[in-house]
């Protein structure tokens, strides 16, 4: 596997992998001893990057914690602070003291001594963002944390708290379906040497090819409930994703490791880290990495994306109140 740089020094696998949907947001759990030997194969073809939050549920840190805990000092795991309770449906809470008890508790479940990677899952705009950095920057002095990431945030709010704590990662969703960093954010995360971990990168599953009219979604998962997965949005989105994948074909690649491919291309320090339950999705993700494209490749991609572009929103009303951009 390639290596990427994110920051000044956090090395990781050029694709990561989300692990989020093994216990949230895409229906049942999966069970935790078929989790653990996903992760663990993970590891063994080479990723180092694993991504949890408080907010997937203490399962979710558990797991991710079993499953790593033999490789100690040869992964990055990062998780995620910033909603009351660890419940998104509860609200905003980044008060330091907050920030103080999901470290201790994350580095509990995670069986870790030091969280590699501490994100703020969302900005809460009761407290100054230079608190939560500050707050991050404490936790840091005292060997508890080792980098700080923030997540789905826009270039005041990064600037504000680089200038208190430099900021390693911003995570955000990015994908040939979700471009809306491209404008300003990532020019900034360039300028400031701010590396960027793109969650979602296969649009949710749309850029692998496999959702269409007869698509049905299981109970819970949020999919059921996003614009670009609905009616007449999901069935153009279909014969989008269907043009990328005859695009693929040339490149005797799959349209989701085109996908991958073509985030990776996009800058040096972007590290994509697409979620999966299943070892062959494992292993045709990690393919990406291994797709080179060319300037006329990313150009036919570019005009296909101009001519037809995604349809529907990447959010319901209800989750982009917390985007704060």
């Amino acid at each position: 596997m390639k290596m990427r740089t994110l920051g000044k020094d956090l090395d990781v696998s050029a694709i990561g992998m989300g692990c989020m949907g093994l216990t949230f947001g895409y229906g049942p759990a999966t069970d935790k001893s078929e989790g653990i030997r996903l992760i663990r194969a993970a590891v063994e073809r080479g990723v180092t990057l694993f991504d949890s939050a408080e907010a997937y549920g203490a399962d979710n840190e558990e797991m991710v914690g079993e499953a790593l805990s033999p490789y100690k000092g040869n992964v990055v795991i990062a998780t995620k602070f910033g909603f009351k309770n660890g419940n998104a449906k509860d609200g905003l809470d980044s008060r330091p003291e907050r920030i103080r008890l999901v470290a201790e508790q994350s580095l509990k479940r995670l069986k870790t001594d030091v969280l590699d990677l501490f994100y703020q899952h969302r900005v809460d705009p009761s407290v100054p963002i230079e608190d939560v950095a500050g707050t991050v920057k404490d936790l840091i002095a005292e060997g508890k944390v080792k980098h700080f990431g923030m997540c789905e945030v826009g270039v005041e709010m990064i600037r504000r708290a680089h200038a208190v704590q430099p900021v390693t990662a911003l995570q955000s969703e990015y994908s040939m379906f979700t471009r809306d960093i491209e404008a300003e954010i990532l020019p900034t995360l360039e300028q400031l040497g701010i590396g960027f971990v793109g969650f979602s990168p296969l649009g949710k599953g749309l850029l692998g090819g496999k959702i269409g009219e007869s698509t049905t979604f299981k109970e819970g998962d949020v999919r059921s409930t996003l614009p670009r997965f609905s009616g007449e949005a999901r069935d153009a989105n279909a014969k989008l994703v269907g043009l990328i994948g005859e695009i693929a074909k040339s490149k005797n690649a799959t349209s989701a490791q085109i996908a991958l491919a073509w985030l990776l291309a996009q800058k040096p320090w972007i590290v994509p880290i697409p979620g999966t339950t299943k070892l062959h999705r494992l292993e045709e993700n990690l393919g990406g990495a291994e797709v080179d494209l060319t300037d006329v490749d990313l150009k036919e991609l570019g005009d296909l994306l101009a001519k037809q572009p995604v349809q529907g929103a990447r959010y319901n009303e209800q989750m982009m109140k917390t985007v704060n951009r």
